[in-house]
């Protein structure tokens, strides 16, 4: 339990600390000063109202009417300052909130994307699911309950303090079987409240899991209708609806039977809390009573004792009032926490990599000895040799799977598993076509430029680049934002990312079967604006179609090596 409890806190450090170390800790800390002094104002204030209570309920006692106008207005006047600081401690704790949910999305958008860590996650064996859920709904709920959840703990143990203090002299002595008990109330308060504490624990346990897998399973459906939306074409054509409805139904399965068993989860705590908070309300004055009615105090001073008494088992109680947040907050941390030791984790910081050479400006790519092996450390392709001239145009061939692609995301730094030297010119620029092209949802001119800014293209030179690879048709929409993944052809798409590549004019340029969508004539078109718009940049493209060695010098082709185990190697390099 305690090793738990421990290994929660430091978690709990792990998330917090860098924030309150940044260049905002000093305006963050000032408002969190001003949201703690409105805390320990409204203690004050209960203080001042629990004394209100003995005032007000005497001068009802004794019919004193001029007493009870003046607790009256006194009353109105606490309650006025009550609201306003229970109003702004709100609004600034909101503002603290944002301020330190803004930092933390920053940091952990920016480590997310840092060194291309978005890509390498998805290639972990056990990978972190859902990251843009963490990001999105996780850090929002971590600050905010952390915030509430703090902020309330401190607010019980001032009240705490200052109550049972009150409690401890408004209480008197009991005498049981001859023993004096000083102060009996608070003792009661503290025994009544420990016993809660300990069965909301036994109770309420089971939540934590459930409320981590509930977060999970959540995210899960969210991402497959996200991913419907965005394959919507595909699975029409395929008439697929019926399994996408399977697939959709049964992860919408997975939520509500989870539900369900947070549900009677809650329900059994829900029984012990509302039973305990009903207790609670008549219990002090059972246990108060036998002094009133021997005289020993006024019925001021019972709705005095009795709000005292409460006051301090609520404080003492905190745990028990808090636990179905406190279960939905640890499991916030545990996801959380997951997410930045998968950060940490990224497959490439702790597997052999090839090592990267910096060659000076225009010079070749070299690649030596490289081994190009698959995440579970099967070869792939072995010992590959070769090197790439400024300005060569090079046609990659070689059965499906052998490594091509593989080949580029080396060069391009996104796959880890590798072995060998890779020697690239720096500050040469390099742009790699996909298949499948990225279009972001923006305005078709920074969906063209992408991803350099929209402000260093003229509009005239951007709709040149659409006109030249057949996208005429939409030179007028230059300002219009659409999802346009949806709104264009896999071969617009493609004739897209190619007016792309005209406008960039990277020094280096791989095209991955960038024109499978497209017809062998708009493909040697396309291919042929390249070599007359950007003679000097170097073209190595992967494709299937002979018709393309028209628009290369040399080829590379891969063939699976004699050792049927060692995956594939370079058959041969011919110009």
């Amino acid at each position: 339990m305690f090793r738990k409890v421990r290994t929660f806190l430091n978690d709990l450090k792990v998330l917090a600390t860098p924030y309150w170390r940044s260049e905002e800790r000093w305006a963050s800390g000032a408002l969190l000063a001003v949201i703690v002094a409105m805390n320990l104002g409204l203690v004050y204030l209960n203080v001042l109202f629990n004394e209100w209570n003995n005032l007000f309920y005497n001068a009802l006692q004794n019919k004193d009417f001029q007493a009870f106008t003046h607790q009256f207005i006194r009353f109105g006047i606490l309650a006025a300052i009550f609201l306003v600081v229970a109003v702004y401690r709100v609004y600034l704790r909101q503002m603290l909130q944002i301020r330190w949910r803004r930092w933390l999305t920053r940091r952990y958008v920016g480590e997310w994307l840092d060194g291309r860590a978005y890509y390498r996650l998805q290639l972990a064996e056990g990978r972190t699911d859902n990251p843009d859920q963490r990001i999105a709904d996780d850090i929002g709920s971590f600050i905010g309950q952390t915030l509430v959840l703090s902020l309330g703990m401190l607010e019980s143990v001032v009240t705490l303090a200052s109550f049972a203090a009150i409690l401890w002299n408004l209480s008197g002595s009991l005498s049981v079987h001859g023993v004096v008990i000083p102060g009996y109330m608070l003792w009661v308060a503290v025994v009544y409240a420990g016993l809660g504490t300990w069965l909301t624990h036994r109770i309420g346990r089971p939540l934590i899991g459930l409320n981590f897998q509930q977060q999970r399973f959540e995210a899960d459906f969210r991402f497959s209708l996200v991913r419907l939306r965005e394959n919507a074409e595909g699975v029409a054509l395929y008439g697929g609806e019926a399994e996408e409805a399977r697939g959709l139904i049964g992860r919408f399965a997975h939520v509500v039977d989870n539900w369900w068993g947070l549900m009677r989860q809650q329900k059994r705590l829900s029984w012990f809390s509302s039973g305990y908070g009903q207790v609670a309300v008549v219990f002090p004055y059972i246990v108060a009573a036998p002094r009133y009615f021997s005289g020993a105090i006024q019925l001021g001073g019972l709705m005095q004792t009795a709000s005292a008494f409460g006051q301090v088992q609520g404080a003492l109680s905190w745990f028990v009032d808090a636990y179905s947040s406190l279960a939905e907050w640890k499991a916030t941390v545990d996801r959380l926490v997951g997410f930045e030791r998968s950060l940490q984790r990224v497959p490439g910081r702790d597997v052999d990599q090839a090592v990267r050479r910096h060659a000076p400006a225009g010079s070749a790519i070299a690649v030596e000895d490289l081994d190009l092996l698959l995440p579970d450390g099967t070869p792939l392709v072995c010992g590959l040799t070769v090197e790439l001239a400024p300005g060569s145009r090079t046609l990659v061939g070689g059965p499906s799977g052998c490594g091509k692609s593989t080949l580029f995301r080396a060069i391009s730094g996104l796959w880890p598993y590798c072995r060998g030297s890779l020697s690239l010119p720096v500050d040469d620029r390099m742009l790699f076509l996909p298949q499948k092209a990225y279009l972001p949802i923006a305005t078709l001119r920074k969906a063209t430029v992408y991803p350099d800014a929209p402000e260093r293209h003229d509009d005239g030179a951007i709709s040149q680049a659409l006109a030249d690879c057949g996208l005429g048709h939409l030179r007028d929409r230059l300002d219009e934002e659409r999802h346009w993944t949806q709104q264009l052809s896999p071969g617009e798409q493609q004739r897209l990312a190619f007016a792309r590549a005209l406008l960039l004019k990277p020094h280096w340029l791989f095209l991955d079967e960038a024109t499978s969508a497209l017809d062998e004539a708009s493909e040697a078109r396309l291919y042929r604006l390249l070599v007359e718009r950007l003679p000097d940049t170097a073209l190595i493209s992967i494709a299937h179609r002979p018709t393309l060695a028209a628009f290369h010098d040399r080829r590379l082709d891969f063939r699976r090596a004699t050792s049927g185990d060692a995956g594939f190697q370079l058959l041969q390099a011919t110009s």
